[in-house]
């Protein structure tokens, strides 16, 4: 997707398409072992959605795109091609059901599908508009890192905080929320990054701060329930996350442990920033309490890779999303540009 310039600066990528596969980086192995997985077909690319092989919501969105183009490539053996790569939309769009970026991306290259007779002309195009949603996404990382920093305006090196992960690893390159982190590193406007480590899969610990390290960014990894005492320290100037929706009043879902993060930014008086690409924007829904929750078996709780953490059969309590209401964020920031203290009337000057 890019040259080895633009993979320095982009980070690394969880996604690599090869035109008759699509490789995934297991990113359940990180930080001790870079694995790459090979996906041939649509089905392949729907498991490791599923098992979380890949995630964050934009490189969700990238990968279902190219498992359609998969499916096309191999829908030459079978009766009809239209049925077979239709089943593969399908079975992509039940992979995960919060992100909406999945839906997005399905219904684009659906839009190309239904538009074309032949197969080979399927293949052709649905192949290029994959390519496209990736180059798109990457080009909205750096611009949503132009639009941050017009809404900061920092005069001086400042502290940030940011939860899960919502850099390279999420996305097709570059990253959202800390796509502005490298944005604000690039121009010395960055005196550290606290990470929450963001349990209860640790994207935080196991991705963010691997990412940053190895960008050479400065890191400061954190329990979550520091983050308080992180805000009360006066180090942090703003919190800045990313999101898998946002309703039409200015609603976020994101990782657990969002919320909470929001609370604590407007009693400490410190900044709250989500950033996203417009894909991630849900105009049909109009507030956060229709965004359907995922909840995920209760051993992600119980147990980290086989070791018991609580005892067996524990009941456990595991949603992977919560919803940051409007009236406590005070930037949205996308690719179209910011929105300041978002509210209905906001999002639709925006968005509409």
């Amino acid at each position: 997707m890019a040259n080895s310039t633009d993979q320095r600066i982009l980070g690394t990528q969880p996604v690599r398409w090869h035109g008759d596969s699509l490789e995934l980086l297991d990113q359940r192995l990180l930080p001790t072992e870079e694995h790459w997985i090979t996906a041939d077909g649509a089905s392949a690319v729907a498991q490791c959605i599923t098992d979380m092989v890949v995630r964050g919501a934009p490189a969700i969105g990238i990968s279902a795109a190219y498992g359609v183009a998969l499916a096309a490539r191999h829908a030459g053996g079978c009766d009809n091609w239209q049925v077979e790569v239709g089943q593969a939309i399908d079975q992509l769009a039940k992979s995960r059901p919060t992100a909406v970026n999945l839906f997005w991306a399905l219904q684009r290259m659906e839009k190309v599908f239904l538009n074309c007779a032949e197969l080979d002309e399927a293949v052709e195009r649905l192949a290029s508009e994959a390519v496209l949603i990736h180059q798109e996404d990457i080009a909205a990382n750096l611009a949503m890192a132009d639009h941050a920093l017009d809404v900061m305006s920092p005069e001086q090196a400042i502290g940030v905080l940011t939860h899960c992960n919502t850099g390279a690893l999420a996305t097709g390159g570059y990253g959202t929320a800390l796509g502005v982190i490298r944005r604000l590193h690039e121009r010395n406007l960055l005196d550290k990054v606290y990470a929450d480590e963001t349990r209860p899969w640790l994207q935080g610990s196991r991705l963010t701060a691997w990412e940053l390290k190895r960008d050479d960014i400065p890191v400061t990894l954190n329990a979550d329930s520091a983050a308080a005492a992180i805000l009360a320290s006066g180090q942090v100037s703003w919190v800045i996350v990313g999101a898998d929706r946002i309703t039409a009043n200015g609603d976020v879902a994101n990782k657990i442990g969002t919320y909470s993060l929001a609370v604590l930014a407007r009693y400490h008086g410190v900044g709250f920033m989500v950033v996203a690409p417009s894909s991630t924007v849900d105009m049909a829904l109009l507030e956060g309490a229709q965004i359907p929750i995922e909840e995920r078996e209760g051993t992600e709780v119980r147990e980290i890779r086989g070791i018991p953490l609580a005892p067996p059969g524990v009941e456990v309590f595991n949603p992977v999303f919560d919803v940051t209401p409007a009236s406590l964020i005070d930037a949205i920031v996308t690719e179209k540009g910011a929105v300041l203290k978002p509210d209905l009337a906001g999002m639709k000057a925006l968005f509409a």
